[in-house]
């Protein structure tokens, strides 16, 4: 086999470019590591989440696959920093409970479940702002809790019969499609700003409220009727509103963050 020789002077600078290199590598790695450890709150708020979660475990005696959801997302939160998105995470959690409820058809626990989600979801943005720590991470968590919980809700709801599929498979795309155009962006790339539109805040409220409201009414043994029939208007609606939003304030962020 031919061996091509190389003089001093090239061979220094080649063996430089290689521990470069290697350093580059190390450093890339090591930041990874950094980044993917341990959070004190997400630890603290984990355990904090889980006491309360196993109390209802005992309680209610779930499903075990009910109960596999809590611990992996105590695991997967423990790893999430900053207090305001443990409060968002709450929203993951209560998702167990608002399942269950939902199939199940006990709506009056149902509705306080939705209640404390709503709560969590006013409380975060002021938890973030009273630390001092809001971000663009927060920010993109926030939705994506929203989506766990709604579609939980919605699911359990359209299995127990008491709301249609189809209503339960727009609330969980009004979710799940802007989710993936926001990591499509990110693989491709660019740098979308993610955080809520005007419309989808407006949007999550009225699911929340109109939904939650069909479980209220339904608690207390009231007609829901005409609640329901106005979210299978307003919800719709509401989506394709936040769907036309979106497009545009993603393309102008986008557009704005290459320009710069």
């Amino acid at each position: 086999m031919r061996r091509e020789s190389v003089s001093g002077p090239e061979a220094v600078h080649a063996a430089r470019a290689f521990a470069f290199a290697g350093a580059d590598a190390d450093r890339d790695v090591l930041a990874t590591l950094v980044a993917m450890r341990l959070q004190r709150s997400g630890v603290i708020a984990g355990l904090a989440y889980l006491v309360v979660g196993l109390a209802w475990i005992w309680i209610t005696q779930p499903p075990l696959y009910l109960i596999a959801w809590l611990f992996l997302v105590a695991v997967a939160g423990s790893y999430i920093p900053g207090e305001a998105n443990q409060v968002s995470l709450a929203r993951a959690y209560l998702a167990v409970p608002a399942l269950a409820y939902a199939i199940t058809g006990r709506f009056a626990l149902l509705a306080v479940v939705v209640a404390v989600a709503g709560l969590t979801d006013l409380v975060d943005g002021t938890v973030a702002r009273r630390f001092g720590r809001p971000s663009q991470f927060g920010g993109a968590l926030d939705p994506v809790v929203d989506g766990v919980f709604m579609g939980a809700l919605c699911v359990g709801l359209a299995v127990g019969g008491y709301i249609p599929l189809w209503l339960a498979l727009v609330v969980i795309a009004r979710y799940l499609l802007p989710a993936l155009a926001g990591g499509l962006l990110i693989a491709s790339g660019r740098r979308p700003e993610l955080r809520h539109t005007l419309t989808g805040q407006i949007s999550t409220v009225l699911i929340l409220v109109l939904i939650g409201g069909v479980c209220l009414f339904r608690g207390l043994n009231q007609d829901a009727s005409g609640l329901l029939n106005a979210a299978e208007v307003v919800i719709p609606i509401a989506t394709l509103a936040t769907y036309v939003h979106l497009a545009f304030a993603l393309r102008r962020r986008v557009g704005v963050a290459e320009a710069g």
